[in-house]
């Protein structure tokens, strides 16, 4: 249990590298035959679980004495029999993973822990099938066991986390012959963008359509030894961005491209709308807090992974906020609607649950408590930043969560608080 008094946050951060962006490197770098350099990956537990797998295939792994850079050194994906895969709690990885194993002659089974054993992975499962590939899992969740070739073909999938169509074009050039990606429902598009970053530096033939929701890619293509650097993490940024926010101070991020890609850096665009003040100087930027922040409306779809910390600065707005079309937030590492709806009245704030979403009358204000971090890295970090704003201490029940994506968050975190 960790226990965090009130107090405003100011000052200046630099947060880790990208997870979405290590694990896209990794995988790519294993699938590669050569040596591939990554220059500022992000190290944590969920990208130690993707590590581990491509080792599982045959890559090494070499680190600098800092850890600031990996070299791997990889023959592409190889198997010589049947493989065991455990990929943690990491959902980047297995669902990324799952599609591009299956271009493999041999079984690999890809299983992870308690909560990744209750994610769904049916319908990658079935687009697996649909692409000529053998897939099993367990009641629509893993162990999933996969038997390739790919073959490729026409597939339609409903991909209510985007990691499902990300798996699916990164496997896909790997496939015989050409394959295309019909999506009748697609969230999280800015998590695309990211792969197909990775696709175009990787000169892979492929098409899509403006939506994202039509592709078609070229089989019997091949990835290639690659070096590249890996930006700061918006995800993480997040919470800092919200802590200035909450505390009525200025926060400035470094270490944060502008034009990178990834999805959550629309979470400035939020709060902007909720009265902060954005500046850009190069690599970073400074959210500075409103005297009072304001309520409105929010369409998340695009951004899930923020809706805890959004959650967080909804309560502290004075009026009401709309967290909405964010429905995959119920199937992440736990149900995130429900669990911010029960943190926030432990703490004295009105919230109502949607089906896809949570509004969330907020006062100002909150009281302190107890609160669960349900093991949940992005939630037990939101009600960290919740102690910015509360009149009490804030009491998390187990902090260690947080090592998923961000080891150093609480050191850093102590670093702002004034």
């Amino acid at each position: 249990m960790i226990s965090l008094e009130p107090k405003k946050m100011q000052g200046t951060v630099e947060v880790p590298a990208s997870k979405s962006q290590t694990i896209r490197a990794f995988l790519i770098a294993a699938a590669a035959e050569g040596t591939s350099i990554i220059r500022h990956p992000l190290i944590s537990s969920d990208t130690l679980s993707c590590i581990e797998a491509v080792k599982a295939f045959g890559a090494e792994v070499r680190f600098s004495q800092d850890r600031s850079e990996a070299e791997v050194i990889s023959r592409g994906l190889r198997a010589s029999g049947p493989l065991t895969v455990d990929a943690g709690n990491s959902g980047t990885t297995t669902y990324l993973l799952l599609p591009m194993a299956a271009s493999l002659a041999v079984p690999v089974t890809i299983t992870g822990d308690e909560q990744m054993r209750r994610r769904p992975t049916l319908p990658l499962s079935e687009a697996i099938r649909a692409l000529g590939a053998e897939a099993h899992d367990t009641d629509g969740k893993p162990p999933v066991t996969v038997n390739g070739p790919l073959r490729g073909g026409h597939v339609s999938i409903e991909c209510r986390t985007s990691q499902y169509l990300s798996g699916l074009l990164l496997a896909a050039p790997l496939a015989s012959g050409p394959t295309v990606i019909d999506c009748p429902i697609l969230y999280e598009k800015p998590y695309v963008s990211l792969t197909l970053g990775w696709l175009d530096r990787q000169g892979i033939r492929y098409t899509i359509s403006e939506d994202y929701m039509h592709s078609e890619v070229e089989g019997g293509q091949e990835y290639r030894p690659f070096d590249e650097y890996i930006n700061g993490d918006f995800s993480s940024a997040s919470f800092f961005f919200v802590a200035a926010a909450i505390s009525g101070t200025s926060i400035t991020v470094q270490g944060l491209d502008r034009n990178d890609p990834q999805g959550d850096k629309a979470i400035l665009d939020v709060l902007e709308k909720m009265g902060c003040m954005i500046a850009w100087n190069g690599n970073s930027v400074t959210v500075t807090g409103p005297e009072k922040l304001s309520g409105g409306t929010f369409d998340l779809n695009a951004i899930p992974d923020t809706l805890p910390v959004l959650a967080v600065a909804a309560a502290a707005a004075h009026g009401t906020v709309k967290l909405t079309n964010v429905p995959q937030a119920r199937i992440k590492e736990t149900d995130r609607i429900r669990c911010m709806r029960e943190n926030l009245e432990r703490l004295g704030v009105e919230a109502e649950e949607e089906p896809d979403g949570l509004i969330i009358h907020g006062t100002g204000s909150f009281s302190g408590g107890r609160v669960q971090g349900y093991g949940d890295h992005r939630i037990i970090m939101a009600m960290a930043v919740a102690s910015a704003a509360a009149d009490s201490a804030i009491e998390i029940d187990d902090e260690k969560a947080a090592a998923v994506t961000f080891p150093s968050f609480f050191s850093l975190l102590e670093t702002i608080r004034r």
